[in-house]
């Protein structure tokens, strides 16, 4: 039996669904993925959070925990989406998630030197990753088109958040150094 892709008509899965499996429960972001538009968005605003309580490791453990994450990540969308019956649904937002923390990892690099500067650098992470994230640009929407199961699910969201990573250290390094 084929599975169903996020682009197929599928049905919402119930709140109780989600919360029944620790699985369920990080693919979808701590019920971020429930959001009724915009999931993908509310994934990345949990990206934020978890930003924000990694980016005072040095930057070697900022880029291990990444790692970690995207591993695990793995594991945990191509479960969630078995369980589901469903590759990459939408409500499925930890690729985001690990995705916003490679696009915001020039901040970590190039630490701004004013809070004014954190709130602009994460706040630019945030619009590029999004922006990269949704028009699926080469080789993004190729990846997301041919590479499938959990590693499927997180790897167009990595190379997103490195197109994203690559801009933002662009503007942070030598067009506007916030």
């Amino acid at each position: 039996m084929k599975q169903k892709t996020k682009t197929d008509a599928f049905p919402t899965p119930p709140a109780e669904l989600i919360w029944s499996t620790p699985e369920h429960v990080l693919a979808f972001g701590f019920g971020a993925g429930l959001a009724p538009r915009a999931p993908g968005t509310f994934g990345t605003l949990v990206g934020i959070a978890f930003f924000l309580a990694l980016l005072w490791l040095p930057w070697p453990a900022f880029v291990a925990a990444t790692v970690v994450l995207f591993v695990a990540g793995c594991f945990i969308c191509g479960a969630s989406a078995r369980l589901l019956g469903v590759h990459d649904y939408g409500g499925i937002v930890f690729d985001e998630i690990v995705g916003y923390l490679i696009a915001a990892a020039p901040l970590v690099w190039l630490a701004p030197a004013s809070v004014g500067g954190w709130v602009a650098g994460i706040v630019i992470a945030f619009a590029l990753f999004r922006l990269f994230d949704i028009a699926k640009p080469w080789p993004i929407r190729a990846i997301d088109r041919r590479v499938h199961g959990g590693f499927g699910i997180m790897i167009d969201d990595a190379v997103a958040g490195l197109a994203a990573a690559a801009v933002l250290f662009a503007l942070r390094r030598w067009l506007l150094p916030f």
